[in-house]
């Protein structure tokens, strides 16, 4: 149960490209669209509350991209929270085409990632978008190209920081060529951790890691599972306990759980009011 009015505020801060200050614990907004991230939500007056809810939890750091809905993510955010708050961040992805529910194709041809920055700019209602990440690297396009283009339109100021979506170490340096990186988003949670090199890597370098499904606890959280043996120990739900661990993980991680519950909103950020022992992080760890 949560003992402030902005549970978020328990989170810590980061700097994102170092101006760029926010709550560690943010939102995201994937959810929000229809079955199989596609069309509108059944509910879509929840989703607005959603968002209202979270802002007022002391969340300031919303990721969405193009292709929820498409644009569909976009238009609830503008709808909810238009004119933005001063602290708000609202991180987006371009890169992807969609074709129907749940199917994604990458595309990262030039014309198209302008394209879509210009339409994400247009139905979020800014005049320039903090975060832009790009959501795939596409194989079939050089590197250079793709991320030539970002930092093109963030030299037109279109486009304020520059980040990266499921890469490795050696993308993400290979990308810093062509502009600098300050943030990447991969799967990483308590019980997938593949990404564990370029956590490593961000943390060194200054980058924020926003990893995406971290509340993925799968068995383990079920009924007489070891984390839900932990959760009742700590008196915490394990998804509450999923971010906990990702907020002690690293001072960069910048987890974004998502949900299209205004009670799910609710019991999600107020994790990062849980402060974990050394015994019970260590304890976490070993279950996964």
């Amino acid at each position: 149960m949560t003992t402030s009015t902005r549970p978020a505020d328990a989170a810590g801060t980061f700097t994102i490209g170092g101006d760029l200050p926010v709550n560690r614990l943010g939102y995201g907004a994937m959810q929000l669209a229809g079955p199989g991230v596609w069309g509108d939500p059944r509910d879509p007056d929840e989703a607005v509350r959603v968002l209202r809810r979270a802002v007022e939890l002391g969340v300031n750091l919303i990721d969405t991209a193009d292709s929820y809905g498409p644009f569909v993510a976009d238009a609830l955010i503008r709808r909810a929270l238009h004119p933005y708050p001063d602290d708000l961040v609202i991180a987006t992805k371009v890169g992807f085409t969609r074709q129907g529910p749940d199917l994604w194709t990458p595309l990262g041809r030039p014309e198209y990632l302008r394209q879509q920055v210009e339409l994400n700019l247009r139905h979020l209602g800014l005049e320039r978008i903090d975060l832009l990440q790009l959501h795939r690297i596409d194989p079939s396009v050089p590197l250079a190209d793709q991320i030539g283009e970002l930092a093109a339109l963030r030299d037109e100021g279109k486009i304020r920081h520059v980040g990266l979506s499921e890469v490795s170490v050696d993308d993400v340096r290979a990308a810093g060529e062509f502009a600098e990186i300050v943030t990447v988003q991969n799967l990483y949670n308590l019980t997938a951790r593949d990404a564990e090199p370029l956590l490593e890597h961000a943390e060194v370098n200054g980058i924020g890691f926003i990893p995406w499904f971290p509340l993925a606890t799968g068995a383990l959280a079920k009924e007489g599972g070891p984390l839900d043996a932990v959760a009742k120990d700590h008196g915490s739900t394990p998804s509450q306990l999923a971010l906990a661990w990702l907020l002690m993980r690293s001072p960069c991680l910048l987890p974004i759980p998502g949900t299209s519950s205004t009670a799910h909103l609710e019991i999600n950020v107020a994790a990062a009011e849980i402060v974990l022992d050394d015994a019970e992080y260590a304890a976490l760890t070993a279950v996964a």
